[in-house]
């Protein structure tokens, strides 16, 4: 079953919670952010 459970803060995609999972990631200050957004985070801080 899946719930909405906020927004990226990144591209405003609504995140789901499925089954008791979160679809993404909470950041420190406690905001969103999708796995795609996530992942490009990841690798802006990289190069």
């Amino acid at each position: 079953m899946q719930e909405p459970v906020g927004e990226c803060r990144d591209c405003g995609k609504t995140i789901f919670c499925d089954g008791g999972f979160l679809c993404g990631v909470v950041l420190e200050n406690h905001e969103l952010r999708c796995f795609d957004c996530d992942e490009k985070a990841k690798n802006e801080e990289q190069a």
